[in-house]
């Protein structure tokens, strides 16, 4: 397996950091972990196309998690490639049918492409035949416990303390060949992260403030700071651990290198953070 990071930032608009996303290639497959904003950039700065994607997997409907997603399936479609496999928490077949179905925010766009004829003729011109059908990306709404199969690999699902009840939130391992990626999602520290995460040979994990920062309760219990996240890490028995969701000011030289030294304490191993284009084998 190999892991693309697509994305390691934030909600925030911020040049070193597209929003969440992160690509596993796994035997024929690619696997996209979350589309947040930048992450069809990043994409195609990596060296790869939007129809190469076989997989999308939503943690969470978070905008900074799914904010590329209709442009990554429109422009799948427009290269030919094949429909997209979508997972991801209800309600990710709404929002699909309200970006392409018939009466969705893409519409008028669609009906253009694939109705005039000078649009036709650019079509048939790259090879397309017609009529031309619209974008269908392949939905499967999935929730905590569930297993997803693949072509030589396995996703399983748990659950992730972040923006329950508004929103559905997941943590994923994926497995392939003896080896396991295991994606923390936007979460607290559970028990079900915890036993999702055990013997992981990567461990991808959000880090949304440093610690001895000042936050509230209910914050602090949602987000785990760098040396929560390294003793997590040390009881589950990961091979290696990245973190990743950083915001701007926790790229503060101080902050940076401090999180580093707390994680690695921590976990009793070197702890890196992740940063956009880097490439992991596992």
């Amino acid at each position: 397996m190999k892991l693309t990071i697509l994305g390691s930032g934030s909600p925030e608009a911020y040049a070193r950091r597209a929003s969440s996303g992160y690509l596993i290639e796994v035997g024929e497959d690619c696997v996209l972990f979350d589309c947040g904003g930048g992450v069809v950039d990043n994409l195609l700065r990596s060296g790869r196309q939007p129809s190469q994607i076989t997989h999308i997997v939503f943690s969470h409907l978070h905008s900074d998690h799914m904010m590329d997603y209709a442009r990554l399936v429109h422009a799948a479609w427009d290269e030919g490639g094949d429909p997209i496999q979508v997972l991801g928490p209800a309600p990710i077949g709404k929002i699909t049918e309200g970006y392409f179905g018939p009466n969705g925010v893409l519409s008028n766009d669609l009906r253009a492409r694939t109705e005039l004829p000078q649009s036709q003729q650019v079509w048939l011109a790259r090879g397309g035949t017609l009529p031309r059908p619209w974008p269908a990306p392949v939905i499967r709404e999935i929730g905590r416990g569930e297993i997803i199969s693949g072509d030589g690999w396995e996703i399983k699902t748990s659950l992730a303390p972040h923006a329950q009840p508004i929103l559905e939130c997941l943590a994923f391992s994926l497995t392939s060949n003896g080896k396991k990626f295991v994606y923390s999602g936007d979460a607290g520290l559970c028990d079900d992260v915890e036993t999702l995460a055990q013997d992981a040979d990567l461990l991808l994990h959000w880090c949304y403030r440093v610690d001895g920062e000042k936050v509230s309760p209910e914050m602090a219990e949602m987000t785990p700071s760098p040396s929560e996240i390294g003793a997590l890490a040390k009881r589950v028995g990961a091979g290696s651990l990245l973190l990743t969701h950083f915001r701007k000011h926790m790229d503060d030289q101080k902050n940076y290198d401090g999180a580093i030294e707390k994680a690695s304490a921590a976990f009793g191993k070197p702890v890196r953070i992740a940063e956009d284009l880097q490439q992991f084998d596992i």
